[in-house]
């Protein structure tokens, strides 16, 4: 009856901290496995398969933010969660643009870390439970979600991950007003100050990589958020 556990690595120098979420988690029917430097939480994710890591910043032998590289280069898609003492903007941007899909600021509440938790999974199932899209047609450029690509005169561009999903995001509201709130709150779950900025970075690189084509252009609506303009004759 009960389902197979979720497998959580857990990299986190703090050992009292580590084995106090580790009690958490296990209470809430999760799998931990908890490394105390980033060169043994990087071995055993090469080891064993898991389903969400959460990484602290500052570690020793490897710090988070390689050790989320490292991970990223394996997998493109497992959820990341950085928990972090380091509350400056820089840091947090910085791991956004690696390719977290959260953060944490200790001291924090467990709940909220269990909140953020089962929310990432949830999303990441509904993405894998997406049916095959078919090649989008965006004025000259062909848009292959699957395989993360923009293809334009036969030349084919990957993209990453994040630019993937904000593209297929665009791509779905194009020609109309696309409220920056709500994009954000369904590209990463919440509206913050720091997924705003690294939400433009990724704007900003996606205009870069459709600017060969004067006929499509994402506008910014002041206050509001964007257009995604598109000829309506292409679909």
């Amino acid at each position: 009856m009960p389902k197979s556990k979720i497998n959580i690595l857990l990299a986190e120098d703090d050992k009292n901290l580590g084995l106090l979420l580790c009690e958490f988690l296990n209470a809430e029917n999760f799998s931990v496995t908890l490394c105390d430097d980033g060169e043994k939480a990087l071995k055993a994710f090469n080891t064993f398969p898991f389903d969400i890591c959460l990484l602290d910043v500052m570690m020793p032998k490897l710090d988070g933010f390689e050790l989320a590289k490292a991970i990223r280069k394996k997998n493109k898609t497992i959820p990341i969660v950085f928990i972090t003492a380091r509350s400056l903007k820089e840091d947090k941007l910085k791991g956004y643009d690696i390719g977290a899909d959260d953060y944490i600021t200790k001291p924090f509440e467990v709940d909220e870390l269990i909140w953020k938790i089962k929310a990432l999974l949830r999303r990441t199932h509904e993405n894998e439970s997406k049916t095959t899209i078919e090649i989008i047609a965006l004025g000259d450029y062909l848009f292959d979600y699957q395989n993360q690509s923009l293809t334009y005169n036969g030349i084919i561009r990957r993209i990453t991950e994040k630019e993937n999903e904000i593209l297929f995001y665009l791509s779905n509201h194009r020609n109309q007003i696309i409220k920056r709130d709500e994009m954000l709150k369904n590209l990463w779950g919440k509206n913050d100050y720091f997924l705003g900025r690294s939400l433009d970075v990724f704007i900003t690189k996606i205009r870069k990589y459709l600017k060969d084509d004067s006929s499509i252009s994402i506008e910014n609506v002041f206050g509001v958020g964007f257009i995604f303009n598109v000829p309506n004759n292409l679909h």
